[in-house]
């Protein structure tokens, strides 16, 4: 079969059937009419979200959404996540939690050897599935309603439940970077799967980029900044275009030597809150700077409003 026709068989499934070269410009929009939103991760402690919260307002520069304790909600007690909770409902922040048993927990070892890390980071039986779960609905009860996934058959049963009322109807999922979805077909299963929002690989060209919106409606979630430990990008000057071709789309901003794991993993329980809480403030300062290169290169393109509707806020 000729290439030309292996296009045409995959537009006929709603997958475009090459890179999007002309950069179409997305007519997709988020819920409140914006094309853009602002997400800063690793906010890891109760300090580091007063930190972040404390700049946003000096710069008047809103930030919509947080990616939250990376290193595993399991390890903030009860009264802290309560705290937390309470704080960005009351700074209307969406929090996507990233619940704590997985895979590195876990006495597998095949993830860290050089060949088993291409197997990803996958749950590992029914136990790690319902210890997971189990992370998930503590943080529910506690008022939380966004948390991060990394595995597509958590995803799916996450769903399920959701659907059968046992995890509640405003309570979202976004998958991880660490899924490694790269293309309109993966965008599509996870869509597909329930996900509300994902984050594909960082280091997609634009037509690629494009062509995933192409197939999509969920938010796609950018790098713009992104640590060394996956190569350390800086796509500030791609943000203009990034938001015309990939609306609606969230901006990531995660700079530094690296996430989760390697020499100098920023989200760990033995980081200093205090560097967390600086580098919190050095990403509003980023996400004003690319709010600000957009606006000067694409005026008319739109931010949301901080504290919309249809973001995930706490509700403890």
């Amino acid at each position: 079969m000729k290439m030309q026709q292996v296009a045409k068989a995959m537009e006929r499934v709603g997958i475009p059937g090459r890179d999007a070269y002309d950069l179409p410009t997305s007519e997709k929009r988020f819920p409140d009419g914006a094309q853009y939103r602002m997400e800063i991760s690793g906010v890891e402690r109760l300090s580091v979200l007063e930190a972040l919260i404390d700049e946003s307002e000096k710069r008047k520069m809103p930030i919509h959404r947080i990616i939250s304790v990376v290193m595993g909600a399991t390890l903030l007690d009860r009264k802290e996540l309560k705290e937390f909770a309470k704080l960005a409902a009351q700074a209307k922040l969406e929090v996507i939690l990233t619940p704590g048993p997985r895979s590195a927990w876990d006495t597998g070892r095949q993830l860290v050897t050089p060949e088993g890390a291409f197997s990803g980071l996958r749950f590992r039986g029914s136990d790690q599935l319902r210890y997971v779960i189990s992370d998930i609905m503590r943080a529910i009860e506690l008022g939380f309603r966004g948390f991060l996934v990394i595995d597509e058959g958590l995803l799916w049963l996450l769903n399920e439940l959701k659907q059968k009322g046992d995890i509640p109807k405003d309570v979202t999922f976004k998958v991880s970077i660490y899924a490694g979805h790269a293309n309109a077909a993966g965008g599509k299963v996870l869509q597909m799967l329930g996900a509300g929002t994902f984050n594909p690989i960082a280091d997609l060209s634009l037509p690629q980029l494009a062509s995933i919106r192409k197939a999509i409606d969920i938010p796609m979630d950018l790098h713009v900044v992104l640590t060394e430990s996956f190569g350390g990008y800086l796509r500030f000057y791609d943000a203009p275009e990034m938001v015309r071709v990939c609306a609606p789309c969230y901006f990531k901003i995660e700079h530094g030597p690296a996430c989760a794991a390697g020499p100098g993993a920023l989200y760990k329980p033995w980081t200093s809150p205090q560097l967390l809480a600086e580098m919190a403030r050095e990403k509003v300062k980023y996400a004003q700077i690319i709010h600000e290169l957009i606006q000067e290169n694409y005026p008319e393109a739109i931010m949301s409003k901080p504290g919309t509707k249809d973001l995930a806020i706490p509700k403890p």
